[in-house]
């Protein structure tokens, strides 16, 4: 154990000289007592290192000793983190003491090789419709869920974990990189109510904490998730709220070691630091680990360098548009941007694969449509159109499901669906055996075989009664 001193104190960048033995890169330091905690960025020269904060600078001052650990950032692994929750230094903040007999590993590992990858590929069911019929996810994959503020990204994120932590036979991790602190209470308390918090971890890097924790907090959450699936063998659930949310850490990051910064303010390692989280997810001969991750659209533009970025990682694409949410449609995936390379005759199997095509024909062809009826009306459409936009507002309409997360503030139960029941609803309805039920008798169900006709009042009974007899 080495010790140095702080030369210079820019916000969260801090530089230390040592006189002997400078700290290797990403080493992390001690200050002001412990309790700043600085990680080695760049080696100035043979003295000087230059570190950001992973904790408030508060206090710090100049000429201040600086204690060098001689270790990276670690993260416990082994069972007994399991149904508990913690920070980006492994601390338990769910009230209870710190879990013990832990072994403790380097945030900082590499991917498997490629030979050691698995290139076996099997759909993860979800539960949701319009997931599982149109973007199904792999195993073993890496899923993102695309959208602006505001559109129903956590909702969704927390509804697949409900759905799937209860049939998932591995481990679940949950980690939060710069969210509100609000939705990791809100998740806590509702995954401890459901009995599934056994087999789940939670780590969380909280938006109001310093640029270097949230960007640590992700490998943090991927060392647990690789010990899992490298030395217990299960299949590991990774859920991560929000990944964009690391971008921006790492530009901050980037800013304040002054680096020049790239297309629209991004750092120029974005590509890099990206592919250094998404490569370490990847199934092995061991076990697999399966991620869906939240990523935040700027202004809804998906030609952001973020969103570019991420989609080049990913094998499904969960897109979610602020116009189906504001027509009320939830889940409000966008069905024609969304996608997934799971869909094909080979995987999914030729009947799945054929109706998953037509109803991306189908609903393609209502919104090729859509501005004709605006300005015409629906009445001058020719029979066969009207009768294909009255097919496509029902497949809208289906595609809809009340979530379990949302049962206390909608009021309805919350409904999981089978693939089989959700390809026969979508059947049906394109064959045209559903034009006769109102659009409404289609919303927020599960299964098509809820859908019932309304009941005729006796007044209109009488009615027709009497208009028969004249």
């Amino acid at each position: 154990m080495t010790f140095g001193k702080v030369i210079a104190v820019r916000g969260g960048i801090v530089d230390v000289k040592f006189e002997v033995n400078l700290p290797h890169i990403r080493t992390i330091l001690f200050a002001n007592n412990n309790s700043v905690v600085l990680e080695v960025l760049t080696q100035l020269d043979c003295q000087r290192v230059r570190s950001i904060a992973l904790t408030p600078t508060q206090g710090l001052a100049r000429n201040m000793p600086v204690t060098n650990s001689g270790h990276p950032l670690q993260a416990p692994v082994g069972n007994q983190i399991l149904s508990r929750m913690f920070d980006v230094f492994c601390n338990a903040i769910d009230g209870l003491p710190a879990p013990i007999d832990t072994q403790w590993r380097s945030v900082h590992q590499t991917p498997p090789p490629l030979i050691a990858r698995s290139s076996h590929s099997q759909v993860f069911e979800t539960g949701i419709k319009i997931v599982d019929v149109l973007s199904p996810l792999e195993r073993g994959g890496k899923a993102g869920l695309f959208g602006g503020a505001g559109v129903g990204k956590t909702v969704l994120l927390t509804e697949m974990i409900h759905n799937m932590i209860e049939h998932q036979k591995g481990v679940s991790i949950f980690c939060g990189i710069g969210e509100r602190c609000r939705e990791g209470e809100e998740l806590y308390r509702e995954m401890k109510q459901a009995g599934v918090l056994d087999n789940m971890v939670m780590l969380f890097g909280q938006m109001n904490e310093p640029p270097g924790s949230r960007f640590r907090v992700a490998q943090a959450a991927l060392t647990m998730a690789e010990y899992f699936r490298d030395q217990e063998h299960k299949d590991v659930l990774l859920l991560v709220d929000n990944i964009f949310r690391f971008i921006q850490a790492g530009a901050e990051v980037s800013g304040l070691m002054g680096q020049m910064p790239s297309r629209m303010g991004y750092q120029p390692t974005l590509g890099t630091e990206l592919a250094s989280i998404e490569e370490r997810i990847a199934n092995t001969e061991f076990g697999s680990i399966t991620s869906i991750q939240a990523v935040y659209v700027p202004a809804d533009d998906f030609t952001d360098p973020a969103a570019v970025h991420t989609f080049s990682h990913l094998s499904a694409s969960l897109v979610l548009s602020r116009q189906r949410a504001s027509e009320g449609l939830f889940p409000a995936i966008d069905p024609l941007q969304s996608s997934s390379k799971m869909n094909t005759p080979c995987i999914v199997g030729e009947r799945h694969y054929a109706l998953a095509q037509k109803i991306r024909q189908t609903l393609a062809k209502y919104d090729e449509l859509k501005d004709i009826i605006a300005m015409l009306g629906l009445e001058q459409l020719s029979v066969d159109d009207r009768d294909l936009v009255t097919r496509a507002r029902r497949l809208e309409r289906f595609f809809t499901q009340p979530f379990f997360t949302t049962e206390q503030f909608t009021g309805m139960q919350g409904k999981m669906v089978g693939l089989k029941a959700s390809l026969d609803g979508c059947e049906l309805i394109l064959n045209g055996e559903y034009n006769d039920y109102p659009e409404s008798a289609l919303y927020m169900i599960g299964a098509i075989d809820e859908a019932h006709l309304p009941q005729k009042s006796d007044n209109e009974n009488s009615i027709k009664v009497q208009s028969h007899v004249a």
